[in-house]
């Protein structure tokens, strides 16, 4: 995997909820808080820093995770995580941890960003629309796939093995697996639908036929013009056309849900990587209450 500097965009999210996870609740604070997420997020940037050497870093947050304009489209987005109370359902030791990972980042100097009634993925998206130059989407969520592009170069840093064993998920990558490219993976994944999102997509349609399908007409909105009986029709089983049909009100909708944002209002922000912490008084003071010594030895020093 070669690295370049550029732009790194951190799923913060995906990252802290991997580390929660992944790390035993028994690393604890001198008070005894469970700190086991905040460690594994500061170990995961220090590694990111030491191995890609990105320019520009920015941790994205879900400020509204559950965003009105999705779930106006789809109820059903993401109702199986709403807790009571309707915020999101959080593991009740991580919860108190996400507000200290975000004091230790703005110690630092990570510039860390979310915008009122958008997702991370969708600041995500307009970081990526808006760079120049190559960017890195560190993530363990594949519906951001749909960001990659090899002509900008904009790749994905899959977690899914760890952010140990990443992998480089570009253009071939996607196709290999998915049978698309990556500019239609949205296309794709509205057709095949995703339980853990709340999205049905179409019934009767898996990866191989939304795959096949997307691939014949080149777009979801290519093929709803056949669904409809424009150019192309005729490469439409009558099955399939019965399918699409039926689902016609969920595909007309579903795009604007499954697609991320590429024009979220981002604040103005400086998003170099700090070549040392912004504010050492603050870090070294969180460092004792939170016993984040060793983690943040080894971040300032990739830094």
């Amino acid at each position: 995997m070669v690295a370049m500097p550029g732009l790194m965009l951190l799923d913060t999210p995906s990252l802290y909820y991997r580390a929660f996870y992944g790390i035993p609740e028994s690393m604890t604070a001198p008070d005894g808080m469970p700190v086991n997420a905040v460690r594994g997020v500061i170990d995961m940037i220090a590694m990111l820093v030491r191995r890609h050497s990105p320019a520009e870093l920015v941790a994205c947050m879900d400020a509204d995770w559950r965003p009105a304009f999705r779930v106006a489209a789809i109820p059903t987005y993401k109702t199986h995580r709403v807790a009571e109370g309707g915020a999101e359902e959080t593991p009740d030791t991580l919860a108190p941890q996400v507000p200290v990972i975000e004091r230790v980042l703005d110690a630092v100097g990570i510039a860390l960003v979310g915008v009122p009634g958008y997702e991370a993925d969708d600041v995500m998206g307009t970081f990526t629309a808006r760079a120049s130059g190559q960017v890195d989407v560190v993530t363990g969520d594949r519906d951001l796939f749909q960001l990659v592009d090899d002509s900008r170069p904009v790749r994905i840093l899959y977690t899914a093995r760890g952010v140990k064993n990443l992998q480089l998920v570009d253009e071939a990558a996607v196709t290999e697996k998915y049978g698309v490219p990556g500019r239609s993976y949205a296309d794709f994944a509205t057709l095949r639908g995703d339980p853990s999102d709340g999205l049905p997509g179409v019934p009767g349609v898996g990866d191989k036929t939304a795959a096949a399908l997307i691939t014949r007409f080149g777009s979801l909105e290519a093929l709803l013009r056949a669904v409809d009986g424009g150019g192309g029709s005729g490469d439409l089983t009558a099955g399939q056309r019965a399918k699409l049909s039926a689902a016609r009100d969920y595909l007309r909708v579903a795009p604007g849900v499954v697609q991320v944002a590429r024009d979220a209002p981002l604040p103005e922000v400086g998003i170099a990587l700090p070549a040392k912490p912004r504010d050492p008084e603050a870090l070294a003071a969180l460092s004792e209450r939170y016993g984040l010594s060793g983690p943040l030895e080894r971040l300032t020093s990739a830094l």
